[in-house]
């Protein structure tokens, strides 16, 4: 039998109020606290970046106050600059590659829950993994909403809501997000 946190990562519905994703979910609490305190020194930022983030090839500049449900879920590449305000609900994989900028309140959601009432009423949640490619920028602001991906080489404008694949290398803006012109 597959464990809340099993159903959680495959995407399958699940109940978050399973013990061990709370329990996670106060892990990540604690160091995000750390991080986001106004005290906080570029070390020991440093260190608790270290130990929320599930995966990183170097250590990722995560410019405070930064959000996330798990941090364990995240995969960064190298390189990877988020500025101010980035939140990531991290329920399923949210894999980001090399040398990505996420401008000033960036938003991904790899959480959604059902469209059905009664199964929201149940308490039951599920998500969708997020993947950004290589060499991308995302705009302040912008959302990248569950399941979408976005390829290598784009930008996607500010204020953009991704509610689905992006290809790789186009500039894509608005709400929802489309392509308006080829980049290489």
């Amino acid at each position: 039998m597959e464990s809340e946190k099993e159903k959680m990562l495959s995407g399958q519905l699940y109940d978050s109020s399973d013990p061990e994703l709370v329990e996670m979910r106060k892990k990540a609490t604690l160091l995000l606290r750390r991080i986001n305190g106004a005290k906080s020194s570029d070390a020991e930022i440093s260190s608790c970046i270290g130990k929320l983030i599930g995966k990183y090839s170097n250590l990722p500049v995560i410019v405070p106050p930064f959000f996330c449900d798990y941090g364990v879920n995240i995969h960064l590449g190298k390189n990877v600059y988020m500025n101010f305000n980035c939140t990531i609900l991290d329920v399923c994989l949210v894999k980001i590659g090399d040398n990505v900028l996420l401008g000033p309140n960036v938003q991904i959601y790899a959480a959604t829950h059902p469209l059905d009432w009664e199964t929201r009423e149940m308490g039951l949640e599920n998500g969708k993994p997020v993947s950004i490619g290589d060499n991308v920028w995302i705009g302040g602001g912008s959302i990248i909403c569950p399941g979408a991906s976005i390829g290598d080489k784009t930008v996607i404008g500010a204020g953009s809501v991704v509610t689905k694949d992006m290809p790789a290398g186009v500039l894509a803006v608005g709400n929802p997000c489309r392509v308006i012109k080829k980049l290489c």
